[in-house]
């Protein structure tokens, strides 16, 4: 059986106690706390346990991840030229930055997909839309 859970940070003590009382009655577990001590606590591992109690941590560690992903940048245009200044429509930045990992990670679909947080699936999808020739990427790889 699952747990409904609130976590309430705000400064005004009388509205916090309306929805506190009003999550109780609707079977929750809340947790109240000032803008103040949520920033202090936050990052204080053992402040972090003994603020929350029971509640699960909201990070993945308490190590920063050194090694393992590949993080992306999202394509910017540089100001070089008359073209670059124009603005960029949705689509056509998705599809710079599909490119781009493709050819950073030399044709491998796979990677590019998880180096973009998509699903290998949506990947596939969007390089036929977009009409993305992942096979340029791996004849650079090859030579």
């Amino acid at each position: 059986m699952a747990r409904t859970m609130v976590v309430l940070v705000g400064d005004d003590r009388e509205q916090c106690e309306k929805i506190k009382t009003m999550s109780q009655g609707m079977g929750c577990t809340v947790h109240v706390f000032t803008p103040n001590e949520w920033a202090k606590n936050l990052n204080d591992p053992s402040s972090r346990s003994r603020m929350m109690g029971e509640v699960p941590a909201l990070s993945v560690g308490l190590n920063p991840i050194t090694e393992g992903a590949k993080i992306l940048q999202f394509p910017q245009p540089s100001l070089n030229n008359e073209e670059d200044k124009k603005v960029r429509t949705i689509n056509e930045l998705e599809s710079i930055a599909i490119e781009n990992a493709i050819h950073e990670f030399g044709g491998n679909l796979t990677e590019a997909a998880k180096a973009l947080g998509i699903g290998r699936a949506t990947l596939y999808r969007k390089v036929k839309q977009y009409n993305i020739d992942p096979s340029s990427a791996r004849k650079k790889r090859a030579a």
